[in-house]
């Protein structure tokens, strides 16, 4: 069972929730950059949160599906079509053999993630299937999709196969399903959102002036950005003064400053450590409205408390827990 790709697209990639343990090595986590879209696209077809799905970045690829499958989009709306035929995001889609998938402008976000029923088969290195291309680890041959790759999947149980195909008119290419998830359960995306921040190990090595400016002002993301880390620019954000600083470990989300004062912000694929001062660390729960801004999009900064982080991620994986017992009884009717 395999999908062919008939298009590359600018950036499509095997990913899954990343490659933990080996950053004392120097290997990078990698993985989705919208997590949370990740797993529900994987939970929509019935699937483990951690199976392998595809990153989908602004100009989608043209695939075509050659074996009956479920198959379901979340994250960003790159106005999906089937067959010419416009369809929705966040909803299981039973598509027919020979259906081909293609995208159009993107109406909202950066980043889509396409699962399939069973998952895609791809070797697994260092425990994981996230493709890091900078290595050429992971995924598919340790690279983007390209055009005339074969790349295969699982497949779903027989059992659920059939059903769906009782479901689908045989005449028809696909069948999307008459639910879906709502809106309001999902993080909130925004073209130019304000992400919460809790102030970071050096934020004392800041005036309190340019502490000011940086929660104050906004910061546009650069072309210059990608999955290792967004720049922005805004106001400048000085030292004090001068500081030699060891390196010290990173991670998503975590908000840096080099010396012309312009921040970066690193991502997925985030280096292990750095030496640049650490102003404020991007809360969990919003790096997924974080991993859908798009280059010339702007964003704000709010800070919150380290207590209100960790409720607000309590929240969301209440929320994800919730969803995912529903989706897998509804998966079952």
């Amino acid at each position: 069972m395999s999908l062919k790709v008939e298009k590359a697209g600018l950036l499509t990639t095997v990913q899954d929730l990343g490659r933990y343990g080996f950053q004392k090595q120097g290997m990078v986590v990698s993985g989705a950059m919208d997590a949370y879209a990740f797993r529900l696209a994987n939970l929509l077809v019935g699937n483990a949160a951690t199976e392998a799905a595809l990153e989908i970045t602004l100009v989608g690829p043209s695939l075509l599906f050659q074996e009956d499958c479920l198959m379901a989009l979340a994250g960003a709306n790159l106005s999906p079509k089937l067959n010419g035929k416009s369809v929705p995001i966040h909803r299981p889609i039973f598509i027919r053999k020979g259906t081909l998938l293609e995208f159009g402008t993107p109406a909202q976000g950066c980043r889509a993630y396409l699962a399939v029923a069973g998952g895609f088969d791809v070797p697994l290195v260092m425990g994981s299937a996230a493709t890091y291309i900078r290595a050429a680890v992971g995924g598919w041959q340790g690279r983007a999709l390209q055009k005339g790759a074969e790349l295969p999947f699982k497949g779903m149980p027989l059992a659920q196969l059939q059903s769906w195909q009782q479901k689908s008119p045989a005449q028809e290419p696909f069948l999307v399903s008459k639910w879906g998830i709502s809106s309001e359960l999902l993080p909130a995306y925004a073209e130019n959102p304000t992400v919460r921040v809790v102030p970071g190990p050096e934020y004392s090595l800041f005036s309190e002036n340019v502490q000011e400016t940086f929660w104050q002002s906004e910061f546009k993301v650069t072309n210059a950005s990608d999955r290792m880390g967004y720049r922005v620019e805004g106001p400048a954000l000085p030292l004090n003064k001068p500081e030699e600083l060891l390196s010290s470990a990173v991670t998503f989300g975590t908000v840096q400053v080099p010396s012309h004062g312009n921040p970066i912000i690193l991502m997925a694929e985030h280096q292990t450590t750095g030496g640049y001062p650490r102003l404020g660390q991007v809360i969990f729960a919003d790096l997924p409205v974080l991993a859908q801004v798009r280059p010339g999009g702007s964003i704000r900064f709010r800070q919150v408390s380290l207590a209100e982080a960790h409720e607000l991620y309590y929240q969301q994986e209440r929320t994800m827990e919730h969803l995912t017992r529903v989706l897998h009884l509804q998966l079952k009717r």
